[in-house]
Order: C-alpha cells, then sequence, then structure tokens
C-alpha cells in the first residue's frame, strides 16, 4: 500500500511537472504571437478597412498593451496569474477566466461525452473482435477500424452533417441549443439533441485506436501459456476471458483511453468549428485569428492541465488495477 511519505512525493513530483509544462507553454505561447502577423486591435474593429481613425487604433493598442514589447508583457502576465488573472480577452471583451468558465461547460460535456462512447465501444469491440477472431464480426470491427484509423474529424462530421442532419433531418445542423431560446431556458433534453452529433463525431473516430489494440493484447493473452494451460483443463473461451483477460487487458486499455484525451481535445477543436458548438475549441480558433494573446494562452493552460490531470489519473488507476505498480510506488525512496 502507499504510505503518507510516497504519496506526499508522488504528489509533489506532479505538481513540479506540471508547473513546468504550464510554463513552457505559456512562454512558447507568447514568443508565437510575438512573430504573428496579425494586429489584434486591426482584426478586432473588423479588419484594416475598418472607419475608425488610426489615432484612436493607436490608442486601443496603447490601452491593450499591445505596443509593449514581448518580456514587458510577459512579465505583466506573470504578475497577474499570481493574483489570479489570466488576463482580458479583446475578442470577447472579458476577462479570461470568465471566458474560459463559460465555454468550458460545454467542451467538457461535449468531450466527457465522446470520450465514454469511444472508450466503451472501442473496449466492446477488442473484446467481441478477439473472440470471434476469423469470423464476420471479427472482420467487419477490423474494416471499420481500419478505415476510421485515419479519417480527419471534419471529414466525419461533414459526413454526418450531409446524412442525419441534411438528408433525414433527424437532428440539427449546429449550435448547443436552439436558436430561440434563451440559454435559461434549454431543457436538458434539448441540450442533448443538439450534442448527438458532435459528439458521435468524436467518439466513432476515436473507437480505433483503442479497439484494435485491446483486440491484439486479448488475442495474445488467449495464446499464452497459462491461458493455453487453462484451456487443457477444460475452461471455456468465455471463462478464460473472465478469468484472465479482462484484468490484463483493462490496464493498456484505460492507458490508451487516457492518452487519447489530447486528441479528444484536439478533435473537439474541429468539431466544435463545424457544429458552430459554442465550447473552448470555437474560442481558441477566434483567439488564434484574431490574435488575442491572453485568451491563447489561458485556453492553451486550461487544455494542458487537463491533459495532465487525465494522464494523473490514469496513474492512479493503474495502481488501483495492477498491485506490481503499487508495490513499485511503495517501493521508491
Amino acid at each position: 500500500m502507499y504510505g503518507t511519505g510516497n504519496i506526499t512525493k508522488f504528489m509533489v513530483k506532479n505538481a513540479i511537472r506540471l508547473l513546468l509544462v504550464l510554463f513552457a507553454i505559456s512562454l512558447i505561447c507568447f514568443i508565437l504571437m510575438k512573430f504573428s502577423p496579425i494586429d489584434p486591435i486591426v482584426a478586432y474593429m473588423g479588419g484594416e478597412h475598418s472607419s475608425l481613425p488610426p489615432e484612436q487604433i493607436e490608442g486601443l493598442r496603447e490601452y491593450w498593451g499591445v505596443n509593449e514589447g514581448f518580456g514587458v508583457r510577459y512579465i505583466k502576465w506573470v504578475r497577474g496569474l499570481f493574483e489570479g488573472n489570466l488576463g482580458h480577452s479583446i475578442v470577447y471583451n472579458l476577462p479570461v477566466k470568465t471566458v474560459i468558465m463559460e465555454k468550458a461547460s460545454a467542451s467538457l460535456l461535449l468531450m466527457f461525452t465522446a470520450w465514454v462512447l469511444s472508450g466503451m465501444l472501442g473496449f466492446i469491440m477488442g473484446v467481441a473482435g478477439a473472440m470471434n477472431e476469423g469470423k464476420l464480426i471479427d472482420r467487419i470491427i477490423k474494416m471499420y477500424c481500419l478505415t476510421l484509423a485515419s479519417a480527419p474529424v471534419f471529414w466525419v462530421g461533414i459526413l454526418l452533417l450531409i446524412v442525419f442532419s441534411v438528408n433525414l433531418g433527424w437532428f440539427p445542423i449546429g449550435l448547443s441549443a436552439p436558436i430561440s431560446i434563451t440559454s435559461a431556458d434549454v431543457s436538458l433534453g434539448q441540450k442533448i439533441y443538439h450534442l448527438v452529433l458532435p459528439a458521435l463525431t468524436l467518439s466513432v473516430t476515436g473507437v480505433a485506436s483503442i479497439a484494435l489494440h485491446t483486440r491484439q493484447k486479448l488475442l495474445d493473452i488467449m495464446d499464452s501459456d497459462y491461458a493455453l494451460f487453462a484451456k487443457a483443463r477444460g475452461e471455456k473461451k468465455w471463462m478464460l476471458l473472465k478469468r484472465h483477460g479482462l484484468r490484463n487487458i483493462l490496464l493498456p486499455a484505460i492507458t490508451l483511453q487516457f492518452g487519447s484525451l489530447a486528441e479528444i481535445f484536439g478533435g473537439s477543436t474541429l468539431a466544435e468549428t463545424l457544429f458552430s458548438y459554442p465550447g473552448l475549441g470555437n474560442a481558441v480558433v477566434e483567439a488564434g485569428i484574431k490574435s488575442d494573446l491572453s485568451l491563447l494562452v489561458g485556453i492553451s493552460l486550461f487544455a494542458a492541465a487537463f491533459v495532465f490531470a487525465g494522464n494523473l489519473i490514469a496513474n492512479i488507476f493503474y495502481a488501483v488495477v495492477d498491485p506490481r505498480i503499487r508495490e513499485g510506488y511503495a517501493g521508491e525512496k
């Protein structure tokens, strides 16, 4: 079991790693935006053909601190960060913290739904394929996975839109709620109704890697010496799966599932843009197009913390599933 000292050491190590990752990401974002050819004030005012006189535009640059040097802007941002201030978004004219909190709820609901669906479907399909190796269902699963493994998210989303929204009319083309209803009056059923296609777009592309890996891992287990010995004793295939297979394929599946968080987050950006879903994906695209540095850095840090937290949870699950890992952590000095 874990000792108190080992838990503290484990948490401190991960906290330091997270801080270093966040520092590196913030610095990279500032450096990249320094070389961006887009003027955030001009983009905010609607382009170079804005009716505002140059004096007012220059005043806005001074107000937002756009004319300040790279080092000055970064130091000011770090000082604000220690005070709990992520800066002010030029695009939304709101504090970055407020924008992230408003957009994150929709994005997290979308990503969590797609993440759970892809994990469950991928695991079930992998097990079904391995237990029916060479049969029709196995061939169908492999064909499905190999076809969609390299399919881009936007292509799948467009295909689903054409079939289920345009041709059949079963689902709305976009948005997270009906246009005629305010956000306070949107029901849970309406949210789910608008969530179906974006979540399906993300989940069907994320199934392939988990299904194929689970299938191959289970086949390796079924061909192992202890499984062959169990077969010789008269154990049936599904009993082998229950006694020997599930625990051994669960850990790799957890690894892949939590490792896919970054892919899910990146895919949600395309899905939200395609379906006009008002989440962090749409916000980060707007921040990039209009060179909104504070918002771009804030969302990037949120994404990094999100993925890091997923990997941390995966490490904890490893220890729960595999006692050898628990013993390894307990033996660390």
